[in-house]
């Protein structure tokens, strides 16, 4: 992944319709094929799905949005939202509230995250979240918090 300064930096919205793409077995080969080509048709299956890509690239291109090296190289979301957050987080690792972690406002805890997801998922989230290791542990899965440190300032 690029370094913070070079990386493609998407919408929450964008980097959504991405992941879910993805998730129902669009691949990098195929993303890139569409976005150089423009032909939507690729998306079909992701379509299925009950969303609509119609203006997946115009949007993109729209804001300025660099969806090729985003395939390429990674991303990092502008912002995100309570609730956008766990539609990615499902879209990006099937995981869901209740089952894989718990959730209170501007706050998401118990993932269980291997090193490289965790990684990723720093390097992804938009600048208003932060990722905390819960615990000190040398193999498998570690236990991962998100917050967001503003909206849990105590204040005077």
């Amino acid at each position: 992944m690029s370094n913070l300064g070079e990386c493609a930096r998407l919408s929450q919205k964008t980097a959504i319709l991405l992941e879910r793409a993805r998730r129902v077995g669009i691949t990098d080969d195929e993303l890139k094929t569409i976005i150089t080509t423009g032909k939507l048709s690729g998306l079909k299956a992701a379509e299925q799905t009950g969303t609509s890509y119609e203006e997946f690239l115009s949007y993109a291109e729209e804001h300025g949005e660099d969806l090729l090296q985003a395939v390429v190289e990674g991303y990092r979301m502008t912002f995100n939202t309570n609730n956008g957050l766990k539609i990615w987080l499902f879209e990006k690792f099937g995981f869901e509230e209740g089952r894989h972690f718990l959730f209170s406002e501007g706050w998401i805890e118990g993932l269980q995250l291997r090193p490289e997801s965790a990684e990723l998922l720093r390097h992804t989230l938009a600048v208003n979240w932060q990722l905390l290791e819960d615990e000190d542990q040398t193999e498998g899965p570690k236990p991962y918090t998100l917050w967001i440190p503003q909206a849990h300032q105590i204040k005077d």
